[in-house]
């Protein structure tokens, strides 16, 4: 792994542990990453458990007129959100690689996410 940049730091970490479909979790982290981005915040994002599989290519919308969130995802980059952080656990433990997913990613080891989280000044666990 060791691809986490040395410019760990930032102001908000909004971590993503659900999966993307069957609660309001992720369109509600999504919210916070880009009303703190639009505010001049240094945002990232790390997706972390079932959250790695709101990156899935292709993703649909969801039950109950839920919709897709591979849209707000690629508008990331507009508000300056770069560094989308996954535990390369989680994506393993799921089938999954980097490939899969719709974006570009910085996969962190367990002993990894520790400099994420102590590199942001505010972390918001959704």
């Amino acid at each position: 792994m060791s691809e986490i940049p040395e410019a760990t730091h930032g102001d908000l970490l909004v971590m993503l542990r659900h999966a993307p479909h069957g609660g309001l979790w992720l369109r509600e982290a999504l919210d916070v990453a880009l009303v703190g981005a639009a505010f001049g915040q240094s945002v990232s994002l790390l997706l972390m458990g079932d959250g790695v599989w709101a990156l899935l290519q292709g993703q649909g919308p969801g039950p109950l007129g839920q919709k897709g969130s591979q849209s707000t995802f690629e508008m990331l980059e507009m508000y300056d959100i770069e560094r989308l952080y996954v535990d390369a656990d989680s994506l393993e433990a799921r089938g999954l690689t980097r490939d899969d997913l719709l974006l570009p990613v910085i996969e962190v080891s367990t002993p990894e996410l520790s400099t994420v989280l102590a590199g942001h000044r505010q972390i918001f666990n959704f």
